[in-house]
């Protein structure tokens, strides 16, 4: 099994946390998006659309995020990314998408050139635009965790889960782009429980092959 990534991706640092909390091996294959390597041709034969993660097992590629991990859920079911309540489970589910469709794509990779090349737009502009909509959606996500007193120490429960899985790189991404997390306590232990663990420290950007 090969994964394609880049180590300060968002999107691969998610999927690296899943693959090692399920345990599941994987080859790390390097795509280096500030060489544009996920434009080259041979890259987007792979993935027509040229987008970190690929995960490729026995010739299949898997892309995007959210397939792959609900893949990894389906053929690899302990330890469990979801809680076997269903109440409990649409309110994980809804936390990780308010990072997957609400906050990341706003700070993604390629809106942000956009803004750069298009709207000329510097590095303190780029950060207040992220600043902006990672405050929308972390003011959100940790009214649900408020809302919540006996959700344990992860979002839902006392066990990493998925909703942790999509929120440990938006916070490493919120702090790369100088957001100051002192406004969601709840948030910041969520992310300390979990950085405390082995498998979301091994899916850290700062450790990968690629962040030299």
């Amino acid at each position: 099994m090969q994964l394609y990534n880049f180590f300060r991706s968002g999107t691969s640092h998610r999927l690296r946390i899943a693959l090692h909390l399920k345990g599941v091996a994987s080859e790390y294959v390097a795509v280096d998006l500030r060489a544009e390597a996920h434009q080259h041709a041979d890259f987007k034969a792979m993935n027509p659309q040229g987008l970190v993660p690929a995960l490729v097992k026995d010739g299949k590629v898997m892309t995007q995020s959210p397939a792959i991990i609900e893949w990894l859920e389906e053929t690899h079911p302990t330890p469990a990314l979801l809680p076997s309540d269903a109440d409990a489970r649409a309110r994980v589910r809804a936390l990780a998408a308010m990072v997957a469709c609400d906050i990341h794509p706003l700070n993604n990779r390629r809106i942000l050139e956009y803004l750069r090349q298009q709207f000329k737009a510097d590095e303190s502009a780029i950060n207040t635009w992220c600043g902006h909509w990672i405050t929308l959606g972390f003011d959100a996500y940790e009214a649900f965790l408020r809302s919540d007193p006996q959700r344990g120490r992860f979002s839902v429960g006392d066990a990493p889960g998925l909703a942790d899985v999509y929120l440990v790189p938006q916070v490493e991404s919120a702090r790369r782009f100088k957001v100051d997390m002192a406004r969601w306590p709840r948030i910041c232990a969520v992310d300390a429980a979990c950085m405390a663990l082995e498998a979301f420290q091994k899916a850290a950007p700062s450790v990968q092959p690629d962040a030299a």
